[in-house]
């Protein structure tokens, strides 16, 4: 149990800077939010529903983090700050990061759909603050949601995801994916969707100047070669 433990809060450290020691992880509000909601999931899988409510708003109203019951959760999960809201059919994968303002949401209970209502999250994903991923919908390994961004669509693996709805930043963010993004929003302009897409337009630009260039070299060429043989034939 002290293995474990020192483990998940060694994990905490390697994404958050702040800490000066193991004790200071300690007094997270994450921290208690996941340990109360161990309980709560327990009382919740043992059918002792309103038991396992109680734990879940006294635990929301210790840390202003309110994770239902029900919501299945790995390994590592780390919450920085708070204020962040997980529903009951959520399923989250190992060593993801949430930071604060931050939801996983569910689809409106009045369509008629029940089951499955909010996101799967796989491991290593990290959802920026104030961004939403809404309904059944998969998150990809290693994906990053950025900062105000609502998701509504599947997510690929390794995806970053910026924008009102979120769509995928147009060139793969290297080398930023080999270690961990605080933010999930990698800080540089060259990221930029609107920054990548004129390069990508630049790049296509260049293409159709140099295919051009060719062509009008063959068509000289074939016009050299025709005066050539009508001199020929004269």
């Amino acid at each position: 149990m002290p293995g474990r433990l020192f483990s998940y809060i060694d994990s905490i450290v390697a994404r958050d800077p702040s800490p000066r020691s193991r004790w200071e992880v300690l007094l997270y509000p994450g921290v208690w939010a996941v340990g109360f909601h161990k309980i709560a999931h327990r009382l919740f899988s043992a059918r002792l529903y309103f038991l396992a409510r109680w734990v879940n708003h006294f635990s929301r109203f210790m840390t202003a983090i309110d994770i239902h019951p029900g919501a299945k959760i790995g390994k590592n999960f780390f919450i920085d700050h708070g204020f962040v809201v997980i529903g009951e059919t959520a399923e989250i994968g190992d060593n993801v990061t949430m930071y604060q303002g931050s939801t996983l949401g569910g689809t409106n209970p009045t369509n008629g759909m029940g089951g499955k209502r909010h996101p799967t999250i796989g491991d290593d994903v990290i959802v920026s603050l104030g961004a939403a991923i809404l309904g059944p919908i998969m998150v990809g390994k290693g994906a990053r949601i950025g900062a105000n961004a609502v998701v509504t669509k599947e997510v690929p693996e390794g995806a970053t995801m910026v924008g009102i709805p979120a769509k995928p930043v147009p060139v793969e963010v290297r080398p930023e994916t080999v270690s961990f993004v605080p933010y999930g929003t990698p800080c540089s302009e060259r990221f930029d969707p609107a920054t990548q897409k004129l390069e990508l337009l630049q790049c296509e630009v260049q293409v159709l100047q140099k295919r051009l260039a060719e062509l009008l070299e063959e068509r000289e060429a074939a016009k050299a070669a025709a005066a050539a043989k009508g001199k020929k034939s004269a």
